[in-house]
């Protein structure tokens, strides 16, 4: 019989966020050699190891699992807001960090969020995203808007309100900013409504399905990333494997997926630095093919066989030596 592995998650795929797309993506690869349990907490249920995401949120199911199997792998991979907050304030994060056998991180810049001896039981894992095929780009200089794309619900950590402010700030006519994302906040939905209406820039399109917005995102021209924090965010991949450049705020997520040199940066919570940014790919092409060949070149990085590789190499290597 395969070894039995449950993967316990904050979300599952219905959330249609970046916790949720990768538990399943991991347990789609997972599926090859092993039986696998998708859950949002683990029930007790035996199993011959557990992959955690989130070190605070997964708390409970962590120590419950530690203490019923402690000789058992317990691989932990850490998000953007236990990197760069829970794990240095939360007892139970810290916690969960104990007691994993390995610890996984989305990008290498994650590593120096973490002590030297718990970076020994670390690696990068890069996320993937299947690849589209790109949208020409004589179709896209003949298109009629500059479309910029910001996908994310409508959260504190993803800044949604630096890109709503960026739409006073475009001087390019041809530029529309697009908003894709729930409103988890109902504040922050009230302030893209108002957006909208003030400014014929902006438009929100509220929430819409993980497949429709990959096609619409294959078909824009830039997107935004504006989050004050990111563990390794899944959207900057599948952009990358659309064939989008990308803009993105300074943090060390970001600095992970994009590299040090990435001239696509603007500083964290600076509306207007983004819109020049904006401004600047709309109406420089050598400016935007740059921005276009720095994401290019960052590509193979997110291929769903290199990252499927490097998953079952490291459960490999746990799990097949326990038996």
């Amino acid at each position: 019989m395969q070894p039995h592995i449950v993967i316990i998650s904050p979300a599952l795929a219905k959330a249609n966020n970046g916790n949720g797309l990768t538990a399943t993506r991991w347990a789609r690869f997972l599926r090859k050699r092993y039986r696998v349990t998708l859950a949002l907490h683990w029930d007790g249920t035996p199993c011959d190891a557990m992959i955690a995401l989130h070190a605070r949120r997964s708390a409970p199911s962590i120590a419950a699992f530690a203490a019923a199997y402690p000789a058992a792998p317990l691989i932990l991979a850490l998000t953007g807001t236990d990197l760069y907050r829970d794990i240095h304030t939360d007892s139970d994060a810290q916690r969960s960090l104990q007691l994993a056998t390995q610890l996984v991180v989305l990008q290498p810049a994650g590593l120096q969020e973490l002590s030297a001896d718990l970076r020994r039981k670390a690696q990068v894992i890069y996320q993937s995203a299947p690849s589209l095929k790109p949208v020409s780009p004589h179709l896209k200089a003949a298109a009629r808007y500059f479309d910029v794309m910001m996908i994310g619900h409508f959260r504190d950590e993803k800044d949604p309100l630096t890109f709503m402010r960026a739409a006073a700030q475009i001087k390019s006519p041809k530029v529309r900013l697009l908003h894709i994302g729930g409103a988890l906040d109902p504040l922050l939905g009230s302030h893209a409504e108002a957006t909208q209406g003030a400014h014929p820039h902006y438009r929100w399109l509220g929430h819409i399905p993980h497949a429709e917005t990959r096609q619409r995102l294959k078909r824009s021209h830039l997107m935004v990333i504006a989050s004050i924090m990111e563990g390794g965010a899944h959207v900057i991949i599948e952009a990358i494997t659309s064939g989008v450049p990308v803009l993105a705020s300074d943090i060390s997520g970001n600095r992970g997926m994009l590299g040090e040199d990435y001239a696509g940066y603007f500083p964290l919570g600076d509306s207007l630095a983004l819109a020049r940014l904006i401004d600047r790919a709309a109406t420089d092409p050598a400016f935007y093919a740059r921005l276009q060949a720095q994401c290019d070149a960052r590509a193979p990085l997110f291929a769903p066989e290199r990252e499927q590789a490097a998953l079952l190499q490291l459960v490999d290597n746990y799990v097949r030596s326990k038996r």
